[in-house]
């Protein structure tokens, strides 16, 4: 989740620690290169960018005595590019005579840059940043002025992204928004622009919130803000915020956790736009049609992604995919493998030991290795053949909920592709995320209660929405510190029905088609004075069985889809009610005790 700042002031100065203080303000979104270019009013673009920390470049590379009257700042979450000081931003044009960076996903990166090539423009990085300032280029080499070429930009760029570009010679900076966060600020003598508050509030509190679709124009002593499409003006006056720093760095939620759950309609978005966009697709798809066995391998919340995604594509392309714990998949499964296997390595930062340590055994007998992952430029994207990153930006709470989320879209997308279904209607899965996180809301108050007080509890689910239980639980377990075990519905009745006393919760997850089997489930626990909550569809089996229902809304997929994509949207009301449960217990939702975000040990 890369963070811009642009900064446009009276005179030329020293820019270089208010830079360096916003890359400071900006580092929680998570970021692996650094760069800042400042343009003074006579003379060349300086620009100065590394791999690394804020601090550790900024102090190499000596930003402090950088000097200009504009000034860009770029921290970058690596997805087009490995970390480098070639992909890092910002990036210059062809003449060295613009400069610009970019906060989100140009989707059509790769096509872009063959164009440019082809059109002579000189392209240094593999980087979508880059592609966004010869968009501009491309058009002012045609003769338009800066606010003409990014309208035409516009069009070329596909995906969701914040921009924002100078020009030599010019007293101006110009940002545009199109589904990444972009705010200004306006003071006596500056104006800039960023990502998000957490940059601009020591500078300033007048604050001008863009929407998608609007270009800002920005000087020292003003601002226009346009209609991209249009080309029309539109009036803006500043506003006031008192948000402190925290509440800004939380995007006004009280906790990462929360803000991250929310942030899942975006991720999915712009994980299903690259998957779609993505050239090797193709290559991939194939590689996993001609394995022998195929091995779905990760720890935790990634391996209960991989359990669906091995649900997925069984029933989706007819495709045996065995899901293994990464060290179990050692002692179990590596000894038989060969050449002719192929293992899909799952884990949000791709340094996961136990992930790392699996990988190693596979590649010793020549397998072949697929990452999932979420950190590009990781050991696991480098180790792999071909990789899906997961795009989710930077993850601060601990416990996972977006990336588990783009891993269960990614297995979903593949299987789909490997089974040769057509996958358009995903394009509305982000809305249906967004849809049943709004409903889902409203419902939780009421059933938090019942289920805080107790110290040991169950979550099952069937088939499709076994997986999600064991998610629902371990998310249970993190945050709220109680002991609740994920289990197939089936199972329960095999022993631990003994566990059921009067009041005693139970949690069943019910896919549309498996309602009558977990019905029989419910009953099991009502008739010995249990508490079955269920999640599910609003259904009158459901509502009349069940103690407490929370009802998922029913999407207009396909019919014969609607299972897949409910499995994903029922993990959603088990994040929130581990939040709100947590929060009820007095716990931090972000920080568990005793758990790390990457664990790099065995």
């Amino acid at each position: 989740m890369c963070g811009i700042f642009g900064i446009v002031t009276r005179e030329e100065q020293l820019l270089g620690p208010i830079l360096i203080e916003a890359g400071h303000r900006l580092s929680y979104r998570g970021y692996d290169t650094v760069g800042a270019a400042t343009i003074p009013q006579n003379g060349k673009i300086d620009l100065r960018k590394d791999v690394g920390k804020v601090q550790e470049v900024a102090d190499r590379l000596n930003f402090a005595e950088m000097r200009g009257d504009r000034a860009i700042l770029q921290l970058r979450w690596a997805t087009f590019g490995a970390p480098s000081y070639t992909n890092a931003q910002p990036h210059l044009d062809s003449d060295g005579d613009m400069v610009g960076a970019h906060n989100g996903n140009i989707v059509n990166n790769v096509e872009l840059r063959q164009q440019f090539m082809a059109e002579g423009m000189v392209v240094r990085s593999e980087n979508d940043g880059e592609s966004c300032v010869h968009a501009v280029e491309r058009y002012v080499h045609r003769g338009d002025d800066m606010l003409t070429a990014i309208r035409k930009a516009y069009h070329d760029l596909e995906g969701d992204y914040a921009f924002v570009i100078g020009r030599l010679g010019e007293d101006r900076l110009y940002a545009i928004k199109q589904g990444s966060g972009l705010v200004a600020g306006v003071a006596d003598g500056m104006t800039c622009i960023a990502s998000d508050l957490p940059s601009i509030l020591p500078l300033t509190r007048q604050i001008v919130r863009l929407n998608d679709g609007e270009i800002i124009v920005f000087w020292a002593e003003g601002y226009e803000i346009y209609h991209a499409e249009s080309g029309e003006r539109i009036e803006r006056e500043p506003e006031f915020v008192e948000e402190s720093m925290e509440v800004a760095q939380k995007g006004g939620y009280d906790h990462f956790m929360l803000k991250e759950i929310h942030e899942q309609p975006q991720v999915a978005r712009d994980l299903l736009h690259l998957m779609e966009s993505d050239p090797e697709m193709d290559a991939l798809i194939e590689r996993l049609r001609s394995a022998r066995n195929l091995y779905i391998v990760a720890c935790g919340t990634s391996y209960h992604a991989g359990l669906l995604g091995s649900v997925y594509f069984s029933r989706l392309a007819g495709r045996v995919s065995i899901p293994v714990i990464a060290p179990q998949f050692i002692a179990h499964y590596a000894p038989a493998c060969g050449p002719e296997d192929v293992g899909i390595f799952v884990s949000q930062s791709g340094e996961t030991k136990d992930v790392l340590n699996a990988i190693q055994s596979a590649e010793a007998r020549g397998m072949g290795v697929l990452g999932v992952v979420n950190v590009v430029g990781s050991t696991l994207m480098r180790e792999s053949e071909y990789h899906v990153p997961l795009a989710c930006g930077y993850e601060i709470s601990v416990p996972a909920t977006k990336t588990f989320m783009n891993q269960a879209v990614a297995f979903l997308y593949l299987a789909l592709r490997l089974g040769g279904h057509d996958t358009a209607f995903l394009e509305n899965l982000p809305r249906w995320i967004e849809e049943t996180i709004a409903a889902v809301e409203a419902q939780i108050p009421t059933v938090e209660g019942k289920i805080a007080p107790w110290d040991d509890l169950y979550c099952l689910g069937y088939g499709l929405t076994y997986p999600i239980a064991l998610e629902g639980a371990l998310k249970l377990k993190e945050i709220t510190y109680a002991h609740c075990e994920g289990m197939l519905s089936t199972e329960f009745k095999h022993g631990p029905l003994s566990a059921v006393v009067d009041g005693y919760p139970v949690i069943f997850v019910a896919g549309p088609e498996d309602v009558p089997l977990i019905i029989s489930g419910v009953n099991e626990v009502t008739c010995r004075g249990g508490r079955a909550i269920a999640i599910g569809e609003e259904d009158p089996r459901l509502r009349a069985n069940a103690d407490d229902l929370i009802v998922i809304p029913t999407v207009d997929a396909p019919e014969s889809m609607r299972p897949y994509v409910d499995a994903i949207l029922s993990v959603l009301p088990l994040q929130l009610l581990s939040y709100r449960i947590g929060l009820a217990r007095g716990y931090d939702p972000d920080f568990p005790r005793n758990l790390s975000k990457t664990l790099t040990v065995d």
